[in-house]
């Protein structure tokens, strides 16, 4: 560590689970870093979602398959998919561009770039889960696909597709399955058991410990809700409505909140926030799972956690301020009945249901990059469904391009230059 590295004032804006671990990284390389976030640690995206290092999804969202299902999807308020009617319009720009991304080349360069990065996630946790204790709340324990009535020829096609891409997945049968998870429903025919997956019992407590690991190594957390960004000669400056606070270097690590700070910027930013519900169940023995079950025909995830089960999925294109259906949190409890035996008859209240906002890009691929126009900022933003999964690899490349140094994987594709 040099003197010029240990007095670099740098801040993070963000305080979800890509924040957390760009500050942590940066800390640990002798930065003065501070962690600002107009809320807790870990209480946006970070809190309630499926909770899975979800390794295996090196495929992009925008597949011409979909585009089949779509019309049928979209009749369905309480589907696998909803998009606001009164939303369409401010959406539908969002939609042409992810739609271009179905173009086989794209999708090719697209699904590399995935691979690239998702390779190695888990591997960048485990020495920091091990440093701030919290290797009690994470499983590796793999993941299951579950399918009821897909023809086994489908399956064994899917199953191919990923095996070419080099992810490790088995194909077994009805008493395979049963066997690794025995509380499954016997609709259960054939499932994709993904080995080298991983899970966290508890999302939110996996953030706090990270963010706790930062502050004794020197990292400050602040409230601070950032609403304005100016780049001078040699500082940045960030203002709330109250005071400016000025760094030598920041890293916007805002989810789905980023367009408005990088318009200010002059960077274009394609983001739609893809709202996702989820809702948790009470432990219960009779309905215990060891790993991640998720449903190919429903489109939904069931996650063991400390506190029980958590439902989780569906996507929503409603925008930030529209108000919360929870009813696309019960509904999830509906389709659970098909997937786990001796859930109770009587549904979960609507309170048990949470919403969290995805920053979902048309190419699936999240924006890693030094900004272009401004060498003392970083983006690190648009993990849409892989923000868990790429945090501790995420911080490790800011840390990289903030000291100059090669990144440990090839960043192109994720750079905010493919917007512009």
């Amino acid at each position: 560590m040099n003197e010029s590295t240990n007095n670099k004032q740098i801040a993070v804006v963000g305080a979800g689970i890509i924040g957390i671990n760009c500050a942590l990284e940066l800390q640990s390389r002798g930065y003065q870093v501070t962690l600002l976030d107009k809320g807790a640690i870990g209480e946006g995206c970070s809190k309630g979602n499926a909770g899975h290092f979800a390794t295996e999804q090196v495929f992009p969202l925008a597949e011409t398959n979909i585009l089949l299902q779509l019309p049928k999807m979209l009749l369905n308020p309480l589907g696998p998919i909803a998009l606001s009617p009164k939303y369409f319009p401010k959406a539908l720009p969002w939609f042409i561009k992810f739609m271009a991304n179905m173009l086989q080349s794209k999708r090719r360069k697209n699904i590399a770039a995935l691979k690239s990065i998702n390779e190695q996630a888990i591997a960048y946790y485990k020495p920091l889960l091990k440093a701030a204790n919290a290797e009690d709340i994470f499983v590796e324990n793999g993941s299951l696909l579950v399918f009821e009535n897909t023809p086994l020829a489908k399956i064994q096609k899917l199953q191919q597709t990923y095996l070419a891409q080099g992810v490790k997945v088995k194909l077994l049968d009805k008493n395979q399955t049963l066997l690794l998870e025995p509380n499954l429903h016997q609709n259960i025919q054939y499932s994709l058991y993904f080995t080298d997956v991983a899970h966290t019992l508890n999302p939110l407590s996996l953030s706090q410990k990270l963010a706790k690991y930062a502050e004794t190594l020197g990292c400050k957390i602040e409230r601070f809700d950032v609403k304005n960004i100016e780049h001078r000669a040699t500082k940045v400056v960030i203002s709330d409505q109250r005071k400016q606070l000025a760094f030598d270097h920041v890293v916007i690590a805002t989810g789905a909140w980023s367009e408005n700070l990088l318009q200010q910027l002059n960077y274009k930013l394609p983001i739609e926030a893809e709202r996702g519900y989820s809702l948790d169940l009470a432990a219960d023995a009779n309905i215990e799972l060891n790993r991640p079950v998720a449903s190919a025909e429903r489109r939904f995830i069931i996650t063991p956690m400390s506190h029980g089960l958590r439902l989780a999925g569906t996507v929503e294109f409603a925008g930030l301020a529209q108000k919360a259906n929870m009813k696309r949190a019960t509904m999830l409890y509906k389709n659970a009945k098909f997937i786990v035996k001796k859930l109770s008859e009587e549904a979960p209240e609507e309170s048990q249901g949470w919403l969290g906002f995805r920053p979902s890009l048309p190419d699936s691929l999240p924006v890693i990059c030094a900004a272009p126009n401004h060498k003392n900022i970083s983006f690190a933003l648009g993990h849409q469904h892989l923000g868990l999964t790429l945090g501790a690899i995420t911080g490790k490349l800011i840390g990289q391009i903030v000291a100059s140094e090669q990144p440990a994987i090839d960043i192109a594709p994720f750079c905010i230059s493919r917007f512009q």
